[in-house]
């Protein structure tokens, strides 16, 4: 460092210390979307000492170069001590920091079940200070077991169990070790009881506060006086009950009144009782098999009530609640669907007056005794109503189309004959005679019934989910109106961070299939599909869409939550399952853990949880299951090459598993051998395990991590490739995952990715690959400079690519790449699936290398990050955004009378390296003016690049001449 950047640094330093006692206060820097635990305004959360954070928000005549360099918290016990600026629970004072994530609370022991309200000042570079951010709160749960006062509480025990077995005996075939199918329909379900109790409340003073804590084992709905509770669906969501539940708080202040009061819920079977998917390959039980974490739906709540003179009343789920088990729910689950009879529902029977006395008492189940924690993931929610675009006749039959593949369900309006069923069956695409297409749906029936009281009927379930684009209805005597019905997709809710748009209208299509497939594939964990009966966390899937996802979608709630699932679902030897919750019991002992690529995602997911959110909390928590994990490969594998598993599913559904694809498509060379694949995975878990080890003080792990990496990867190379960077299988799969793993030493990395050009050009610039490598070969196309491949493979229209897809009517992902093809229809296969996330990965490439946004791993949740677009194929312009967890990232370009222009938005407390295709800097203009040599990199190696370090704010670069149209245009 030369003296006039010292004396520079000096002269930063002492101004800000001066200025933290004399600071102006600018209206141009605000303080804005205050989180705790990642979540806004949580009511009840069980971490005792909760990380804040906060982003810092330019307005228009901002200054550039904004950085924080220190913050003042408050946080008070009620909202007027927090205006006044009295802290009684937690006064900082003035931090030096520029830290504006993760900033841990420390103030005083939290209590269970209170509400804590906060604000935050921050001081800049330039010797001024915010005011104080808007106030912001968050709510404690219930911190400990014993702090619940509440009951369990439903029906008789066993009943539902009861009359499952006794089904199973009459309609199956009895075998030595379970029951072999007879019949193929499923086990009648019993009705979903409802619940209630009536309180009062003294008028002893203002109610300041009610807050009800609340959970089932079982999915519920809760009511408060007539009225449904929170815009929570299929709650509590599904996590390995065995391990632990999680509970919902809900604000009822507005809704509780002096005098009479009633609380109600409706309960019904969800994850915890209902079907699962995986239990279908069960060996010991015949599917359907119902009952799976436990027998009995049962709930537990909890109000609190707080008044202005200090005085509190608690409500709790007890003995004195009432049940009616002949519910107007006649049976619900999430794959066979929802029977709704209108003839059965009680008016006002969840209001205070109701008459319950005919009502029998509910059961006490003191047997049960769960670990209850607070939802640490946004809530799943209805995020969108879409109404009818088509409506046709089929037979004596009407087929609703809504233009979107979805998952959710359909709520309708309708005045018809008592006790008429009206039928709806629910399906992702039509055969080419028009009829629904199910067939693929395995034992998920996807039909909800609707059984008409004979006056006006408003009937929408609750208690289960469908994937479908079109729906069936029978039951009507006439056409049914395009107001009839309202098709509401469903799915967990975080924040949708991410835009994209460009020149080509079929990429916008892709993005927008990407970003619809993941929402409906988000039900509280992220599943392979909405629709069949499977549904199930596969982590091969998850791994591979998890950096997608967040570019998408605020996902740090949400993979907090699944992370921890995956801790709850470790197989016998330590080593993580194929999927998550793992759905073992003594019923079904489920094999598929440790399988390359999928158990892998135990540490990969929590790598790109730290990369795009700067969380070393996650993982410090998760590290030794981690280790653990690769330990146990480690012991089972000590020649380092992975051949004992329990698992394995390679590439899977590369070229080689296409059905009958067109005549000049080669299906041979998809695959490589499950040696080269596994082993590849063990490297690159062992790589990132050192860095993990690293950055959370593990310093010897560290250091054997990474010598463990190095050993596997010689290994690999000894073993599969040879002289000539030829890697066993020869498949484009096989080099991609060789190169973007770095598995391979510097004299053999060039050749090896000429020999996957090589197989490239032998597939007629056609993609082979698999989910897993599709991605990994588009990232090392464009870091070995052919991005003119990489656009044309993006943009092909022939089979298999993506845009073949969409000309067949994809509006989600696929599962396969021949999930349908012209001329031979719909693939034949049980395994088929119109919206699946796994090959829509390539969103991250198109956020990377199109848009041009890139995390900085070395200053992780983009304290600092690249801008870097790419530019090729039939594109002209794009624009987009992604709103990190620092704020909005944008880039925005055109290529237009052959100059270049980039737009970029920089949040204020990041900084950016701006990449741009220049050879000389000279040929850059920055906000109209010319960019000074000394700020600007030229790298006449890299296809003639210019990178520019840039701070917050807003800049637009043009550059005449752009070198790198030129090259590419000769390819």
């Amino acid at each position: 460092m030369n003296m006039k950047n010292i004396k520079l640094l000096l002269v930063i330093a002492f101004v800000g210390t001066f200025t933290f006692v004399r600071a102006k206060e600018t209206t141009s820097l605000s303080a804005v979307e205050l989180t705790c635990e990642y979540l806004n305004n949580p009511l009840g959360i069980d971490i005792r000492q909760p990380r804040l954070g906060w982003k810092l928000q330019h307005s228009a005549d901002a200054k550039n170069n904004q950085q924080q360099t220190a913050y003042h918290i408050i946080v008070s016990s009620s909202p007027e001590r927090l205006a006044a600026g009295n802290g009684d629970i937690w006064n900082s004072g003035q931090v030096k920091s520029k830290q504006s994530v993760h900033v841990v609370f420390a103030g005083k022991p939290l209590q269970s079940m209170r509400q804590y309200y906060w604000k935050v000042k921050v001081w800049n570079n330039y010797g001024e200070s915010t005011a104080w951010s808007q106030p912001a709160k968050w709510g404690t749960g219930i911190l400990q077991h014993s702090d619940w006062k509440a009951l369990w509480i439903g029906d008789k025990p066993d009943t539902a169990m009861v009359n499952y077995i006794e089904y199973i005996k009459t309609h199956y075939n009895k075998k030595q070790d379970g029951y072999d199918e007879k019949i193929g329909d499923n086990p009648p379900l019993l009705p979903s009881p409802m619940l209630r109790r009536r309180f009062n409340v003294e008028n002893t003073g203002k109610i300041i506060s009610a807050l009800l804590y609340v959970t089932s084992l079982g999915d519920y709905e809760i009511r408060i006086n007539g009225e449904r509770i929170g815009d929570h669906q299929l709650a509590p969501e599904w996590t390995n009950y065995d391990k632990r539940v999680q509970y919902q708080t809900y604000e009822l202040t507005d809704k509780i009144k002096e005098g009479r009061n009633a609380l109600a819920a409706i309960l019904a079977d969800g994850w915890y009782l209902g079907e699962l998917g995986p239990v279908r390959w069960a060996k010991e039980r015949a599917f359907p098999f119902r009952g799976f974490y436990g027998n009995d739906r049962r709930l537990i709540a909890q109000l609190l009530i707080k008044r202005s003179d200090g005085t509190e009343q608690i409500i709790v789920t007890d003995g004195s609640w009432k049940i009616n088990t002949d519910g107007f729910i006649r049976s619900a689950d999430n794959f066979v669907g929802e029977t709704i009879d209108a003839r059965k529902i009680i008016p006002d029977w969840d209001m205070p007056d109701f008459d319950d006395s005919g009502w029998e008492n509910v059961y006490v189940d003191k047997a049960i005794d769960k670990n209850l924690e607070a939802q640490k993931n946004e809530p799943i929610r209805i995020h969108r109503e879409i109404k009818p675009v088509a409506i046709t006749a089929w037979k004596d039959k009407y087929i609703v189309n809504f233009g979107q593949n979805i998952a959710g369900w359909c709520a309708v309006k309708i005045k018809g004959k008592p006790g008429t069923a009206l039928t709806l069956r629910h399906g992702e695409w039509l055969k080419d005679n028009g009829e629904i297409y199910t067939e693929t749906l395995g034992k998920a029936k996807q039909t909800d019934i609707f059984i008409l009281s004979g006056g006006d009927d408003h009937f929408e379930p609750k208690f289960t989910y469908h994937g479908f684009q079109y729906v069936e209805i029978s039951g009507l005597d006439a056409p049914p109106s395009a107001d009839m019905i309202v098709a509401k997709a469903v799915s967990s809710d975080p924040e949708v961070t991410g835009q994209f748009e460009c020149s080509n209208p079929k990429l916008n299509q892709l993005f927008s299939n990407i970003l619809w497939t993941q929402r409906n594939n988000m039900h509280s964990i992220p599943t392979d599909c909405p629709q069949r009966d499977e549904r199930c966390g596969w982590l091969g899937d998850a791994q591979i869409f998890c950096q997608n996802s967040i570019f998408n979608m605020n996902m740090a709630g949400f993979y907090t939550k699944f992370v921890k699932d995956m801790r709850d679902a470790v197989a016998p030897n330590g080593q993580f399952y194929s999927i998550v919750p793992s759905v073992r019991n003594k019923y079904f002992g489920m094999d598929w853990y440790g399988g390359p690529a999928w158990a892998d995602a135990g540490v990969i997911v929590p790598w790109r949880m730290y990369e795009n959110y700067a969380d070393t909390v996650l993982l410090k928590n998760h590290y030794e299951a981690m280790k653990i994990y690769l330990e146990s490969v480690l012991s089972e594998n000590p020649n380092l090459l992975w051949q004992k598993h329990q698992s394995n599913y390679n590439d899977w559904l590369n070229a080689n598993t296409f059905s009958n694809p067109p005549e000049d498509y080669d299906n041979t060379r998809g695959s490589m051998p499950n040696d080269v694949f596994n082993t590849a995975f063990f490297a690159n878990s062992a790589r990132l395990l050192s860095q993990i080890a690293a950055i959370i003080g593990h310093t010897e792990d560290a250091k054997k991590y990474k010598d463990l990496a190095e050993a596997i990867a010689k290994k690999f190379t000894q073993t599969f490739v040879d002289k000539d960077a030829k890697i066993s299988g020869n498949s484009q799969g096989a080099y991609a995952l060789a190169l973007n793993f770095d598995l391979l030493p510097e004299n053999l990395r060039d050749a090896a990715f000429n020999n996957l050009l090589k197989c490239i050009e032998e597939y007629d610039y056609r993609i082979s690959t698999g989910m897993v490598t599709t991605l990994m070969m588009m990232k090392e196309l464009v870091r070995y400079n052919r991005i003119d491949i990489a656009y044309r493979l993006l943009e092909s229209e022939r089979f298999p690519s993506w845009i073949y897809a969409i000309n067949q009517g994809a509006t989600t992902v696929w599962e396969r790449w021949d999930a349908y093809v012209k001329g031979r229809g719909i693939h034949p296969s049980g395994m088929n699936s119109f919206d699946h996330y796994s090959i829509g990965s390539i969103g991250e490439w198109m956020y990377r290398h199109i848009l041009g946004i890139n995390p900085d791993v070395d200053r992780p949740g983009y304290e600092h990050f690249t801008i870097h677009p790419r530019l090729g194929g039939s594109l002209t312009w794009a624009n987009g955004s992604y709103n990190s967890i620092r704020g909005e990232i944008a880039s925005s370009w055109k290529i237009e009378k052959g100059k270049f222009t980039l737009t970029v938005k920089i949040p204020a407390n990041t900084t950016a390296t701006v990449v741009l295709p220049a050879s000389d800097a000279r040929s850059i203009l920055m906000n109209g003016k010319p960019i000074q040599k000394k700020i600007a990199k030229t790298n006449n190696t890299n296809l003639n690049e210019t990178s520019i370090d840039v701070g917050s704010g807003e800049y637009e670069f043009v550059v005449g001449n752009p070198t790198i149209l030129n090259k590419l245009t000769l390819r």
